[in-house]
């Protein structure tokens, strides 16, 4: 019952975060078109509709003829299947994004209750796991936007910093030893966030962008763990040689290509959290004849 109950959770915020992240995106080519920014002025003419319609009462609607959707165009998974991925009114295609975030959300919330690290007997291990999924959540928004986009947007990024820092604030004042949790979580923080910010500076914003310091605190606070934190930037870059590397060798890509590094940071917190301790201890039980 529980792992029903979260994958109709999952789904439904999944839902919510698809709707979600093209508000967010018709907000931002609003007001960076009023802020004189260059801006692409297709996409904002097809998503402009969106934006002066959400702004007045955030109801769901068609991106390509704008006809306002109903509760049974909104069921997860099924509307879209149910229809081919097509709109119900002008039979455009829908696209994978928002089934795929949908799938991605409850898979997420499902896998993190059955391999969640700790037992979930005591309340404090509980609520670690509710804001652990709250995280997430946010989290998947920020994926899918940096993956389409290149870009962190703070009106997700700072409420994901804050459940993170209550997160952290439990898990230290939870701890066996309070000070080399705080000490660690710290640490975890420089390691994810303070490296990311050194190259920042160095390169002055051509290596990394802003947002994926802001992201690497709240992924270090997430975890409170320097350990953890020095996996997640290791898997980070793993992921990304996996992705970039068969991509340029078909050059697809080339070395002055753009690439989202906040998805590979996001995956890497995600295998980190869940699977860390194991691969830690994996590791440092290998033979050093090996």
């Amino acid at each position: 019952m529980i792992l029903v109950m979260l994958t109709v959770i999952g789904l439904m915020l999944g839902s919510f975060a698809g709707a979600s992240i093209w508000r967010i995106r018709a907000r931002q080519l609003v007001e960076d078109e009023a802020d004189g920014e260059e801006i692409d002025k297709v996409e904002l003419k097809k998503l402009k509709k969106v934006s002066a319609h959400t702004i007045k009462d955030d109801r769901s609607q068609c991106l390509h003829c704008g006809h306002q959707l109903a509760w049974y165009d909104l069921i997860p998974l099924f509307s879209w299947a149910s229809l081919a991925g097509k709109c119900r009114y002008c039979h455009k295609p829908i696209g994978w994004f928002e089934p795929v975030i949908e799938l991605v959300t409850a898979s997420f919330f499902v896998i993190s209750y059955v391999c969640w690290p700790t037992p979930l007997t005591m309340l404090t291990a509980q609520v670690e796991l509710g804001l652990w999924l709250v995280t997430g959540f946010g989290l998947i928004i920020l994926f899918f936007y940096d993956a389409r986009w290149f870009l962190l947007p703070n009106k997700i990024m700072f409420p994901v910093i804050g459940v993170a820092a209550a997160s952290a604030l439990l898990q230290i004042s939870t701890a066996p030893d309070i000070l080399h949790t705080f000490i660690s979580a710290v640490i975890g923080c420089a390691i994810l966030s303070g490296l990311y910010f050194v190259l920042y500076i160095a390169s002055k914003g051509a290596w990394i962008g802003f947002g994926d310091i802001k992201l690497g605190l709240a992924l270090a606070l997430s975890l409170a763990d320097w350990r953890l934190a020095l996996l997640t930037l290791f898997l980070a870059n793993i992921i990304g040689c996996i992705i970039v590397l068969p991509t340029m060798a078909v050059k697809k890509l080339t070395r002055y290509s753009r690439v989202p590094f906040g998805p590979m940071m996001i995956a890497g917190w995600f295998i980190a959290g869940l699977w860390g301790e194991a691969l830690i201890n994996w590791y440092m039980n290998i033979p050093l004849g090996l």
